[in-house]
């Protein structure tokens, strides 16, 4: 089997190609921007920018892969508040792109799409946990994009009759991930404190959010899981099933500090809007693919505090 994961510089493509590479046995090949780095060995890697249309076919018609997964993405909410053009460019022109690209092939390759489960956005208290039918509500810049790309692969998948499937990714966390995320800023926060770079003080944003964590290591096997038993046309909740406040999230990852940390709010971490909370019923997702989580919070905290002290 020959999967292309489009986008596999960023935090969960090197935990994917891994995947794919050493778990399934697969073939992988890789494409990035031109300034950034995949040190991952024994696959082939391209540059391609998805925002050069013109570019994408000729690469997908010499590759000729049976699977693409496509991750190439700006994931930040943060980022899309501040710069929403390039969030839509990117998550939407692109995603057209590469969608336009694949149709133009003379076979029909397998498609995962990734989204977010951001897509479903101001949840009412009845709808959770959230199901892949609870209406969309985008409460964010980000999480519009993404419902934009979902709908999309659907309409693709139905009207040209292409292998779409698409996942709503809910938060996942794990070692080398950037520090614009929650988890990992905290992390790093705490590692630097503990060898003095910076005063006991860790700054946050809205602890009062709870969100549905899962180790990325997890995430990436119910993409391959997916890959092999998703149905097309489909959209799978890919989550623990189990949301965590985010002040929850940081007292445990205090209780594994080595010193006394103080916590106060940094106004620049504060979003104009926050959804309360985000929590995925992952039932369809089970009964594709008996897929469950395997790496507890805890093992994920642990885990990332030593990535950040060892960087540190």
């Amino acid at each position: 089997m020959k999967a292309l994961i489009i986008g596999a510089a960023g935090f969960v493509g090197s935990y994917l190609i891994q995947h794919l590479k050493d778990d399934l046995h697969w073939e992988v090949i890789a494409t990035k921007l031109p300034q950034e780095t995949i040190t991952i060995e024994d696959i082939e890697i391209y540059n391609l920018d998805i925002l050069k249309k013109d570019c994408i076919l000729p690469l997908l018609q010499s590759i000729h892969p049976d699977m693409i997964l496509h991750l190439a993405a700006q994931s930040s909410v943060g980022v899309s508040w501040k710069n929403p053009a390039l969030t839509i460019d990117i998550n939407i022109k692109g995603s057209i792109y590469v969608l336009d690209a694949i149709r133009e092939l003379d076979y029909k390759p397998r498609v995962l799409l990734i989204g977010s489960g951001e897509e479903y956005g101001h949840i009412l208290p009845t709808e959770t946990p959230i199901h892949e039918e609870t209406i969309l509500r985008p409460g964010n810049i980000y999480a519009a994009t993404k419902a934009c790309q979902n709908m999309l692969g659907k309409i693709y998948a139905d009207a040209y009759q292409m292998d779409i499937i698409s996942v709503r990714a809910f938060n996942h966390i794990g070692p080398n991930q950037a520090p614009l995320f929650v988890v990992s800023d905290f992390c790093k926060q705490v590692a630097e404190i503990e060898v003095g770079q910076k005063e006991p003080v860790i700054y946050v944003g809205n602890l009062s959010a709870a969100r549905d964590f899962t180790d990325v290591r997890d995430v990436v096997r119910a993409y391959g899981l997916l890959l092999q038993h998703g149905i097309a046309g489909e959209t799978y909740n890919v989550g623990s099933g189990h949301a965590i406040k985010i002040e929850d999230i940081l007292n445990q990852i205090l209780l594994q500090s080595k010193v006394t940390i103080q916590v106060e709010v940094d106004s620049t971490k504060l979003r104009p809007v926050d959804v309360p909370i985000i929590e995925a019923d992952t039932t369809k997702l089970y009964q594709c693919t008996k897929w469950k989580p395997e790496i507890s919070i805890d093992e994920t905290i642990s885990d990332v505090l030593d990535y950040w002290r060892n960087q540190i």
